[in-house]
């Protein structure tokens, strides 16, 4: 029973510590510590430990030493690859979106935009960064493809720090496709709605090139 006990409270660490990485709530290089997630989890040291080398295995933190673990700062060409599937998997997923979207949907997702402008004009772009992943998250959600979405969670657990720390330092619109991808799911055009994806993502390439060039080398 002890051993179950573990094992569930490892896979509710990690299940937090994926959310924080994919929701942009933690950043590049930023350092993480068995303690301190120990103590800001309220529990002890042991399961939280088996989380992180399950994200270790992931490649969601990167250990750069015994006791230096971080969240990774990927290469360009890793940053370009992940972008590039990202662009078909969430092109196929808004394309079929915006064949089967209701009325409901639709309203869903503008009420992200709107609260994603919110965040974006008061400054907290720590939660703009988790609208901007609910809204992307969204599409997958509306079109029915539970398969795709959990492949999606997995690239954006290298990515969510990535785009996070990308547009809350240059604070630059993260949401322009995101009313054209609205326009398209009114109108139930399929081929709008992808394009609006493609271009969401093609709009931050150069970007977060030039963000993860910041750090230097990296790992």
């Amino acid at each position: 029973m002890n051993q179950i006990s573990r094992e569930s409270l490892g896979n509710t660490i990690y299940d937090r510590v994926s959310q924080d990485l994919v929701r942009g709530k933690l950043r590049p290089n930023e350092r993480i510590t068995i303690r301190g997630l120990a103590a800001a989890l309220g529990t002890s040291s042991t399961p939280v430990r088996d989380a992180v080398q399950r994200l270790l295995q992931d490649e969601a933190l990167v250990q750069r030493s015994l006791r230096d673990v971080r969240v990774p700062v990927p290469s360009a060409a890793q940053y370009l690859e992940i972008a590039s599937i990202r662009r078909e998997l969430e092109g196929l997923a808004a394309a079929r979106a915006a064949e089967v979207a209701t009325p409901r949907d639709v309203a869903r997702m503008v009420r992200l935009t709107a609260r994603n402008e919110e965040a974006i004009a008061a400054a907290r772009w720590t939660q703009a960064a988790e609208f901007n992943q609910q809204f992307h998250f969204a599409l997958a959600e509306i079109a029915g493809m539970p398969v795709l979405l959990g492949v999606l969670s997995r690239l954006w657990l290298r990515m969510g720090p990535l785009i996070a720390g990308y547009y809350s330092g240059a604070e630059v619109d993260m949401i322009h496709q995101h009313h054209a991808l609205i326009a398209a799911f009114k109108a139930r055009d399929a081929s709008a709605a992808r394009l609006a994806i493609y271009n969401d993502i093609d709009e931050s390439r150069e970007g977060i090139v030039a963000y993860i060039d910041s750090f230097g080398a990296g790992p």
